[in-house]
């Protein structure tokens, strides 16, 4: 039989440790959460919804006008390599969920300033010094690097009426040459850098899923 002492005991215990996790929730909220919300942007840039991306050590902050069809976004990651010599890029597939066929921003520095260029990867060719046009009209493009080594890409997407989620991919790579960006590596984590993004922010962005052959489109 328990005594009333050992009664007591426990249900102090218990009482201390349901203490204990009040006290400690806020940080693990604030951990939930992810690095992402801790990614500190120039003066007059915000967001409205962040998602830590599955591959590549990358993020996304968004902001989405539903009735105006506008995204408004920024993406960081760290290109590898030389710091200032890589590239990173972000972009929407409206016919698919792999490389080809996506609409794509993509940002490098060249001559010292950094410059977004828009690329519609149609298949296996290399890209130009020069921006292509894209299915979705792209403002506000701008780009700049924070004090942990990663690019930061910015953009407004005029996206169709209607639209709830998106196919997005992400991309880095080490070198641009003369202007133009090489091919990124062939690493798994490039392979899945690809998702689901629900632009109002309700479950955010999901991975897709793994290919299973080693065939990709890709940005080179």
């Amino acid at each position: 039989m328990v005594s009333a002492t050992t009664m007591h005991h426990r249900r102090r215990s218990i009482l201390q440790l349901a203490l204990l996790l009040l006290a400690a929730s806020p940080a693990a909220m604030l951990a939930a959460g992810g690095a992402c919300e801790r990614e500190e942007f120039p003066a007059g840039r915000s967001y409205a919804t962040c998602a830590d991306l599955p591959a590549l050590g990358a993020s996304l902050h968004w902001t989405y006008d539903a009735a105006a069809s506008s995204l408004s976004l920024a993406f960081a990651a760290k290109p590898p390599g030389a710091s200032g010599a890589g590239w990173v890029a972000w972009g929407v597939n409206p016919t698919g969920d792999g490389m080809k066929g996506a609409q794509t921003l993509l940002a490098f520095k060249s001559k010292g300033a950094y410059v977004v260029n828009t690329y519609n990867l149609t298949g296996y060719r290399p890209l130009s010094a020069a921006s292509t046009p894209i299915a979705f009209e792209a403002t506000e493009l701008a780009a700049d690097e924070g004090a942990d080594g990663k690019v930061r890409l910015y953009g407004t997407l005029q996206l169709p009426k209607g639209m709830e989620a998106v196919n997005h991919i992400w991309q880095v790579g080490s070198t641009v040459a003369n202007g133009v960006p090489a091919k990124h590596a062939f690493a798994q984590e490039n392979l899945e850098a690809k998702g689901s993004l629900v632009l109002t922010g309700a479950g955010a962005t999901e991975a897709a899923p793994a290919p299973v052959f080693i065939s990709h489109d890709y940005l080179d």
